[in-house]
């Protein structure tokens, strides 16, 4: 097949771009010819380019929407298949053009803020549809930015957005959780495909010598709804029950940062913050930790941190969000605990930090998971939906 593939940046350090690296990879090996499409201008950095070599690329900023389309109508793409996108005149003109194939990674059109979570009166995750109603609870549960211009723009973008459900050719998701949010939204199942995540920079191994000295990773932006200061606490209650000092490793950065790093010196935890991690040193920081540990208070999508844990024989204690479930199994590959209970998180963490046999059996468990979705698993879906959308597309013209 001739695939265009869509996105809104040329380069990046996000999991969409790693994953779309990944992804365009692995589709020119199985001998698709690909072409690439971007809003952003093409002198954009990051640590993961997805232009570049041989393949054909179109840039919205540098050669306007419509002479973008040209290039790749001159190219004559079978399919599209398209991801984040902001800017939505894009995903219209694209799937006028071509049929096009949507993969959503988050809660877009489904909610204002595109968190699904609020603040007030305690951090939670959202299970309200969207709609008008959205607009008065925004403020007073503290669903994003306390501005009322980014509500109204917020709004009509996520409004806007589900009204281009119906324009694609077929959605494609990540985990049941998010298949379920887009059909209560409107889109028919027959029209859309789960296709769990793989890990898209970890070759599976051996299953990582126990760390000597207990150690618990975070690995995420460091935000509320992220449930840093949640975990800090467990990591107390930890501690407290096992006799014993556990380290904390908060890989990433975020607005609570500073916050995190006075509450761990408050609670006398031995806390590192290394900042945003990649490669080498992100392989380093899975293999020297005993566990991995996912406290979101909002529903996840999927998860991907823990999943690449799992691929060193690391196993999770996670709060019960989202798509969590897809690729954590409980008593099996890690722990699912109740959403924002730290006493419960601190019993599992505890426990994988006291008992190395226990660790290792859920790290074997981790790595059977990390095996089964695997980027051929993910491919083999894609390039089924991919073909049923072009070979669709043929019959009707």
């Amino acid at each position: 097949m001739r695939i265009l593939i869509a996105h809104e940046a040329s380069a990046g350090a996000g999991g969409v771009e790693s994953y779309l690296a990944a992804l365009m990879t692995a589709l020119s090996e199985r001998g698709h010819e690909l072409a690439f499409l971007h809003y952003n201008s093409g002198s954009e950095d990051g640590p993961v380019r997805l232009v570049g070599g041989r393949t054909l690329a179109a840039s919205v900023a540098d050669d306007g929407l419509e002479g973008a389309v040209a290039k790749m109508r001159a190219w004559q793409p079978d399919v599209c298949f398209s991801h984040n996108m902001r800017a939505l005149d894009v995903d219209e003109r694209l799937a006028a053009e071509w049929p096009a194939v949507k993969m959503l990674h988050g809660y877009v059109g489904t909610c204002v803020s595109g968190q699904k979570a609020h603040l007030f009166p305690r951090a939670r995750a959202c299970s309200r549809q969207f709609g008008a109603e959205c607009l008065g609870l925004y403020f007073p549960r503290r669903c994003g930015q306390l501005r009322s211009f980014n509500l109204l723009g917020q709004y009509a973008w996520a409004s806007r957005q589900r009204e281009l459900f119906d324009h694609y050719a077929h959605v494609v998701v990540a985990s049941q959780h998010m298949a379920a949010e887009y059909v209560r939204h409107g889109i028919p199942e027959d029209q859309l495909t789960v296709a769990p995540l793989f890990p898209t920079s970890e070759t599976i191994g051996s299953v990582r010598p126990i760390p000597s000295e207990p150690s618990v990773l975070f690995m995420g932006r460091m935000t509320a709804i992220k449930g840093g200061t949640i975990l800090a606490s467990a990591i107390a209650e930890a501690t407290r029950l096992s006799g014993r000092a556990i380290r904390a490793v908060f890989a990433g950065d975020g607005p609570e940062r500073p916050w995190l790093q006075q509450l761990t010196r408050k609670l006398s935890i031995e806390a590192s913050f290394p900042g945003w991690i990649s490669g080498a040193e992100r392989t380093v920081a899975f293999r020297r930790a005993t566990l991995i540990a996912m406290p979101s208070l909002w529903p996840e999508p999927f998860g991907l941190a823990g999943l690449e844990a799992a691929t060193h024989g690391v196993p999770a204690a996670a709060f019960d969000v989202g798509g969590i479930r897809e690729w954590l199994r409980d008593g099996h590959s890690g722990r699912v605990v109740p959403a924002g209970d730290a006493r419960a998180l601190g019993r599992v963490i505890a426990e994988l930090c006291s008992r190395p046999e226990e660790n290792v059996r859920l790290g074997h468990g981790a790595q059977r998971i990390a095996r089964l979705l695997s980027c051929e698993a993910h491919l083999n879906i894609i390039e089924r939906v991919l073909a049923r959308a072009a070979t669709a597309a043929r019959a009707i013209a």
